[in-house]
């Protein structure tokens, strides 16, 4: 183990938890030391800004600004199908996207996968008003926003509120582009050389597949982190959000980055073609 720690952070969400918890744990053999800071997704947005963590967990909303401090881990992230983000409302609010350009929508963050892909959507951007993913819910089922933009485990519950899905993003990403979809990614910064990342990338591979085989070891550490979520919906969280591109992102992963990052600057949603950098 590496005696100076990187500093490392991630979301409490589930998935993180529980692909990260043997590394964070020091399970792992010859792993390099992490610190650790658990973090909501567009604190971590805005945190990677500021170049302030060596290895951090990012949207693919906001890696387009990000590229010229850190490069994209192949291990670790959020990719895949029948995953994406929910845009949903009160019944009767609206009969389809169409009718939300001009409500008001609760979102996550601006610069979260899940705002780009409702632009992307909905051809253009309607009236937002940022929460913690977590108070969505709330605040569409008590009035005060229009609709909500949900990810993470809201997807499993909202329905629990009296409320209804408009559209699932992740159905209208994989229909238009035939591609798995990309929500969120491990960085490694800069300053971190090639063969470092390499290790620490291998590392990140190792503690899911320790995850995997020692599923005792890990719940307790994932459990302790799932604020207010009961079991079954924590194993649905990770059954769905970890899977093979968690390992690695593969081809079919690393074209589905470029494709979004392509539509998003066709959209102006971006400025520019991010050209991103994996290790």
């Amino acid at each position: 183990m590496d005696d100076a720690p990187y500093s490392l952070a991630y979301s409490p969400c589930p998935n993180d938890t529980y692909i990260f918890a043997a590394l964070t744990n020091h399970l792992l053999d010859d792993a390099p030391n992490v610190r650790v800071v658990l973090e909501d997704i567009e604190n971590l947005n805005d945190a990677a800004g500021a170049g302030q963590f060596e290895l951090t967990k990012v949207s693919y909303g906001a890696i387009p600004q990000l590229m010229d401090q850190y490069r994209i881990l192949r291990s670790g992230g959020a990719l895949g199908r029948g995953c994406g983000p929910l845009l949903i409302a009160r019944p009767g609010t609206g009969n389809g996207l169409e009718d939300f350009a001009d409500k008001l929508v609760a979102i996550p963050g601006e610069r979260t996968t899940a705002f780009m892909l409702l632009q992307l959507a909905l051809g253009e951007r309607p009236p937002v008003i940022q929460m913690r993913f977590d108070q969505i819910v709330e605040a569409v089922a008590s009035g005060d926003v229009d609709a909500g933009l949900i990810i993470h485990e809201s997807r499993f519950t909202y329905a629990a509120s009296g409320l209804v899905q408009v559209v699932d993003l992740g159905d209208w990403w994989e229909t238009t582009t035939s591609l798995p979809i990309p929500l969120g990614a491990i960085l490694v910064r800069d300053d971190i050389d090639d063969a470092q990342a390499r290790k620490i990338d291998d590392a990140i591979r190792r503690s899911l597949a320790y995850a995997r085989a020692h599923d005792a070891a890990i719940m307790p550490y994932v459990r302790r982190h799932a604020v207010e979520m009961d079991d079954e919906v924590m194993r649905k969280h990770i059954a769905l959000y970890v899977n093979e591109f968690s390992n690695d992102l593969g081809e079919i992963g690393v074209r589905a980055v470029l494709e979004l990052f392509k539509r998003a600057h066709e959209a102006e949603i971006i400025p520019e073609v991010a050209a991103p950098v994996f290790v």
